[in-house]
């Protein structure tokens, strides 16, 4: 195999570990704590955007955004996402991964500070242009996954490929869990300068004034450590699998890599163009010959990653209703709004540290010893078994003495999703497609799993209101409660174990082998797409 493949690509896959691995994951791994950040910091801040923007005179309850309006609050960076997603994937193997990569950074930070600074002196002005720019924030976001992704796994050696590219996908752990420190620390620097009685004794003064700045601050944070790596991302090579396989340079991949690896690299132009002008490779983007060699791994990838982002964000955002159902955020009245800010923060902190970022790091240990597929297989497993283990006894769960014991479970569903299909749903779809095709379908499995993001994050909204049409949050009709809420996302994470067998083991292997790319005949390219799945 090694002797058909350029030996710029083979000098990548045997490289041993150093330095530029490394550099080639902090700068792609800011960008994802910056997309975790953004994205997750937004439920930090809902409970307050309705205390400030629609406090109802009289009312026993603090303010809550309409379902409508925090909808579209939650939902409308998702939306962004997905398109970029689609786009930046698309463009990235048009243009290259190099030339698009610092796009989807600046929109990221011109975004964030534009959020912050949502305009206007009428609650339905600042929300619309609050969505405006997270809209486009999340565009900027998406381009991130599929160009981060593809730089990574195209950089790596094979040996630690999935290594370098959870560990890209892990920094997100840190972002989430950096957007609840900030907001404990903003809080509590609010809180002690302009202290606040509780809603239940002063149902106006509850909210000073200030409590406007808590949230601007909070997004438009998001806008440093992308800012922090534009210039490293300038400064990034082409990937050299691009330059040769797509772009047809063997000179100028030959001379990225001989920098980058500090080796002298032979350019072998006359074997890039033997490559490009073998016909069987020629084929395009959803072709029948494309269909027939990839149409099953991109059924297994986009399929997988909807199931797993429907309960993973539908549980990511919502967190701190299921946190106040059984009591573990105190009712809104007993707090004014920095307070439960706070309390808000310091829940997904917690859940983050203790669940979120060691699942995570497990798969970066673990995912290039036991395997793409097991870890995903293993995930989705765990995931139904706890979800079926909250939901079946819920009402045991809400009781005083058994909430820790909730909170235990709920944080395993987590760190199984993390050291499960929330890594390597990202990771694998970066591997088994051909280099003109990588970012691209990498783009169409990450939009799909964006599309569950949305399905989670719009649906959980309605279907866990209580039935009891007395005991609905204000402006929503009754659902089928938080118990059968988690029973439905328990089915989705069983239907994740069912589609996973689709998706092809990429352990150990180039990405020409997984792809077929240095394959010189139609039936050797098919034997080699045949990869044991167990």
């Amino acid at each position: 195999m090694a002797g058909d493949q350029l030996k710029v690509l083979n000098a990548l896959d045997v490289a041993k570990t150093q330095w530029y691995h490394f550099t080639a994951i902090i700068i792609a791994g800011m960008g994802f704590f910056t997309d975790a950040y953004d994205l997750f910091c937004i439920s930090l801040v809902t409970k307050l955007l309705g205390r400030i923007y629609y406090h109802v005179p009289g009312a026993q309850k603090p303010g809550t955004l309409p379902p409508n309006v925090a909808a579209a609050v939650n939902g409308v960076a998702f939306c962004g996402t997905l398109a970029g997603q689609l786009f930046f994937g698309w463009l990235g193997d048009k243009l290259g991964r190099k030339k698009v990569y610092g796009m989807t950074l600046m929109v990221m930070v011109l975004c964030s500070v534009a959020s912050g600074l949502s305009f206007g002196d009428k609650p339905k002005s600042v929300m619309t242009t609050l969505c405006f720019f997270r809209f486009w924030l999340g565009f900027g976001i998406g381009g991130d996954y599929p160009l981060s992704a593809t730089i990574m796994s195209e950089y790596a050696n094979k040996k630690t490929r999935g290594a370098f590219v959870s560990a890209v996908f892990a920094m997100q752990g840190f972002g989430i869990m950096a957007g609840g420190i900030f907001a404990i620390i903003i809080s509590s620097a609010f809180e002690a300068k302009f202290p606040a009685p509780a809603y239940a004794e002063d149902a106006l003064a509850s909210t000073v004034p200030q409590a406007d700045f808590v949230w601007r601050i909070i997004l438009m944070v998001g806008a440093i450590p992308a800012a922090m790596t534009y210039y490293s991302r300038s400064k990034m090579p082409e990937t050299a699998r691009y330059t040769a396989l797509v772009a047809k340079d063997a000179k100028q991949a030959a001379s990225d890599m001989s920098r980058v690896l500090q080796v002298e690299i032979e350019a072998e132009q006359e074997k890039v163009e033997e490559i490009s002008s073998n016909k069987s490779k020629a084929f395009s983007l959803f072709s029948k010959e494309f269909m027939k060699r990839h149409g099953l791994h991109l059924l297994g990838t986009t399929s997988t990653w909807f199931l797993l982002d429907i309960a993973f964000y539908s549980q990511n955002l919502f967190q701190k209703d299921i946190f106040s159902a059984i009591g573990w955020i105190p009712p809104a009245q007993t707090m004014n709004a920095i307070q439960e800010v706070f309390k808000i923060a310091r829940a997904q902190t917690l859940i983050a540290l203790c669940s979120t970022v060691p699942g995570y790091w497990f798969t970066v240990a673990f995912i290039d010893v036991i395997g793409r597929f097991a870890i995903q297989m293993m995930g989705f497993f765990f995931m139904t078994v706890f979800m079926f283990a909250l939901a079946i006894p819920y009402n045991h769960w809400t009781h005083k003495e058994n909430r820790i014991g909730f909170v235990i479970i709920y944080s395993l569903t987590f760190f199984f999703a993390n050291f499960g299909p929330n890594a390597t749903t990202f990771v694998v779809p970066a591997e088994i497609f051909p280099a003109r095709f990588r970012s691209t379908c990498h783009g169409i499995s990450a939009a799909s799993g964006k599309l569950g993001a949305m399905v989670g994050a719009f649906g959980f909204l309605y279907l866990a209101q209580s039935p009891d049409k007395n005991k609905t949050d204000a402006g929503y009709p009754p659902g089928i409660g938080v118990r059968n809420s988690l029973i439905v996302l328990g089915v989705v994470n069983f239907l994740g174990i069912l589609f996973t067998f689709l998706v092809p083991e990429s352990k150990g292997k180039s990405l020409e082998e997984m792809s077929g790319e240095n394959e010189d005949n139609e039936n050797t390219t098919s034997d080699s797409r045949t990869v044991p799945i167990v």
